[in-house]
């Protein structure tokens, strides 16, 4: 299994996924060219890919999803209510619509896209289970359910949101109105909100974890590095590999 965090944040996001005979990407919110460089950079054949799946409309996340989908003549996987809400993204693109909630194979690899809360049309978050084990991608929640603790237990590999830290959104700059947002049950995972989420879900098993979708201005990775470092020992388990989605470079390859 091998895992790329090519970017995360709020300029961009896309995760790509190895497993088995099948490599996709989870959203595709760079330009289509920053996309390829960075698969360039990192040794991974965008050619190679044979999907995209689509977390939800919002730009970040689905800007160059049809036109990378277009150039390598490969489909698109999203939701029923994102495939017509992002229908100037998606235009003669190939689209599998699928339903949140509902499982589905794709080659050797099933898929569980589960719902989870954001501000747009039908957001979910992914499961891909293969015979190599589980991969989990839960970002741009403004809760975790327990649908999701439920939904993301037993992953050899997670990507969760750890957005901000509450003390540095509430005394920053953003207008009243995003901090409002942004903290809602409809926003993003704060940095104790994440390792609350973290605490249900550390396993012996549990051998790669990436804290995604940092914000540029009110978080800062080394804090989520310490905090998540100190709670892992706290938890008397083997620790996983701790690593911080980047918004401006891709990670390296992760192969577990």
């Amino acid at each position: 299994m091998k895992i790329c965090s090519l970017a995360s944040g709020s300029k961009g996001n896309c995760l790509y996924i190895e497993t088995g005979d099948t490599r996709v990407l989870i959203d595709v919110g760079l330009s289509l060219r920053e996309t390829l460089l960075r698969m360039e950079e990192r040794g991974l054949d965008p050619a190679g890919v044979q999907a995209v799946l689509v977390t939800h409309e919002h730009i970040d996340h689905i800007r160059s999803a049809g036109s990378f989908a277009r150039k390598f003549k490969i489909p698109v996987l999203a939701s029923h209510l994102v495939h017509r809400k992002a229908e100037k993204y998606l235009k003669k693109t190939s689209v599998i619509e699928f339903e949140s909630g509902c499982t589905m194979n794709f080659r050797d690899i099933r898929i569980d896209p589960f719902p989870i809360t954001h501000d747009a049309c039908d957001p979910v978050g992914f499961v891909l289970e293969s015979h190599e084990g589980t991969c989990g991608s839960a970002t741009d929640l403004g809760v975790a359910t327990r649908l999701v603790t439920e939904k993301l237990r037993g992953c050899r590999f997670l990507y969760i949101e750890s957005n901000h830290d509450m003390d540095m959104l509430m005394n920053g700059p953003y207008p009243w109105e995003l901090k409002q947002r942004i903290k809602s049950r409809h926003g993003h995972l704060s940095n104790a909100e994440s390792l609350e989420l973290l605490h249900e879900l550390a396993h012996e098993g549990l051998e790669v974890l990436v804290m995604a979708h940092l914000s540029e201005v009110n978080n800062h990775p080394d804090h989520v590095v310490r905090s998540t470092g100190s709670f892992l020992a706290d938890q008397n388990i083997c620790a996983p590999a701790v690593i911080i989605g980047d918004q401006f470079r891709a990670s390296q390859v992760i192969e577990i």
